[in-house]
Order: C-alpha cells, then structure tokens, then sequence
C-alpha cells in the first residue's frame, strides 16, 4: 500500500538538513518536498516496511523530528472533516483536576491519581470519583481562578483548528474533565463544540461528585459516532487527538488517531505518535503546508 513519510521537527529548530533531504530520498526512492521549509518534509514511498521503518528512526536519531508514516491518498481526502480533541495535556497543557486540588490543598493525592489513571492502571470513573470526593466544599471561585492563573494553551492549537475550520471542518472538544472547564476553552480555542463531565455545585461549593452519567472513553467514542452521522461523514473523514489511556478507543476508532505528548501506553496504541511537534502537527500529517494555515 502507498504510504506518505512525513518528517515532523520542533517548531524553530529547523533540525532537517540536506543530508537528511538527501537520506530520505535514497530510502524512498521518491524526491521529498517541503511543508515547512527546515522542519517538514514528506514524500511518498511504495511500502512501509519494518525495515524502512528502522532506517527512517536511525535517520531521526538524537534529532528533535517526529516521523509520522500515513496511507497515501489524494490531499483533498488526507484533509479530514472532523477533528475531535481530548481537553487536558492535549489542547491545554494542564489537568484542571490537578489544579483544582492543588487549591483544595490535596494536590499531591489527586496527582497521584491522575497518573495512575492515564497510565491504564485505575478504572477512569473510580479515579474521578475518589480525586472529587477529595475536593468537597472547595469554593466555586477555585474554578475561576484555576481558568485565571493556572491553564495555558498548547501551541498551536489555535491555528489547528482555525485552519481545519477554514476548510470546512468540524471541530469538537471532548473530555473526561467538566463543562466547567470545556467552556472556556472551547470558546477560547475557537471550536464548535464542547462535551464533558457537570461538576456538581451546591450553595457556591464543590459537593464532590459529578452528575451521571460519567463521561469516560467510551463516550468519546460514541461522541465520535454520534459526529459523524449528524454531519453525514464516514470515521476515515476524522482526526482525533489525545494523550491518555482514556483516549486510546477515540485514537482507534478515528480515521487517524494521534497521541501528542502522550504516555508509553497511548503512543504505541495510536497511528501517529508525536512527541517534538505542537498541535500543527495535525495539519502537517494531513498535507497541509504552512502558507495554509489560518492565524
């Protein structure tokens, strides 16, 4: 099967030279071109096998560069219709929990969780239970205040959707944290759309718990199905994004899955993994060049 080889390096390093050009061709056989003069390049190549897989990972080798191997298809189809997004260390670059209870005075505990989680190795509605119930009678201003001083932004996340809207696409935000959260940063970001979890608030306080039903990795993948009949699209017209084991069906169950800055576990378990790249990566893997991208 045709297959394209992207080569992704970190936004500003422009870590790909001409011997790495030149590399590149001689394992492909096909002359690569630039989606951002220095830091991307692809090119097409006739099969993928293990052992070009192996040569292109010692091409990149103690070099900040990303590869990213996906089908070959006209660009007009690379460009997916429908991007789905997981909220916390993917399109922020925080855990609204973990800042919630850093503020209650429990941060420690509710980290520990958290990790735990991500890695796959806490069922995801026990963890969110037990780090809630750690966070009863926090004041509601703690929510306010976390969105205030405490989230920031992924790079390049504004442009990634801003340019795949621009050309059509449909852009959800869905994550296993709260509305309370997703609002924000769904409004901030620019997406269509927002789901998550409702913490529940009673008399201006956390009570502790959440309203059911708890949306975990299964509601992403049905939020992704859900998507894609209401805009009358197919699961290959997708992209999803995300970082931990609670996105791993999303990731799988899309037309191209990528984990970003993602756990061991999530990474081997999605199509593209990237790890020196930022949120324009996503565009990149689907052929944009960067004299496409939308401000």
């Amino acid at each position: 099967m045709d297959s394209v080889v992207i080569l992704i390096a970190a936004p500003g390093s422009r870590a790909i030279g001409p011997a790495m050009v030149s590399r590149l061709r001689d394992l492909t056989g096909h002359p690569p071109q630039w989606l951002s003069k220095g830091e991307v390049l692809e090119t097409f190549v006739a099969t993928a096998t293990p052992e070009l897989r192996a040569e292109l990972g010692l091409l990149v080798k103690d070099h900040p560069i990303d590869v990213a191997i996906v089908p070959a298809q006209h660009r007009s189809q690379r460009r997916k219709r429908l991007l789905i997004a997981d909220m916390d260390s993917t399109m922020i670059g925080q855990e609204c929990i973990d800042e919630l209870g850093a503020l209650a005075g429990v941060g420690d505990r509710i980290k520990a969780i958290t990790l735990s989680a991500m890695r796959g190795e806490l069922d995801f509605e026990q963890a969110l239970k037990a780090r809630l119930a750690l966070m009863k009678d926090l004041p509601e201003a703690a929510i306010g205040r976390v969105l205030k001083e405490r989230i920031t932004f992924t790079p390049g996340g504004r442009t990634l959707i801003a340019t795949m809207r621009a050309h059509g696409a449909y852009a959800a935000l869905v994550s296993g944290g709260f509305v309370q959260f997703t609002g924000h940063v769904a409004t901030e970001l620019g997406f269509d759309e927002h789901r998550a979890n409702e913490l529940l608030i009673e008399d201006g306080k956390l009570t502790g718990g959440v309203r059911e039903p708890i949306l975990g990795k299964d509601a992403k993948v049905q939020a992704l199905t859900d998507l894609t009949h209401r805009l009358g699209l197919s699961l290959e017209d997708t992209i999803a994004v995300g970082d931990g084991a609670n996105d791993i069906p999303m990731l799988q169950a899309s037309g191209l899955g990528v984990a970003l800055h993602a756990k061991p576990k999530v990474r081997e378990a999605a199509a593209v993994s990237i790890v020196h790249g930022d949120l324009t990566a996503l565009l990149y893997l689907q052929g944009y060049w960067q004299e496409e991208f939308a401000s």
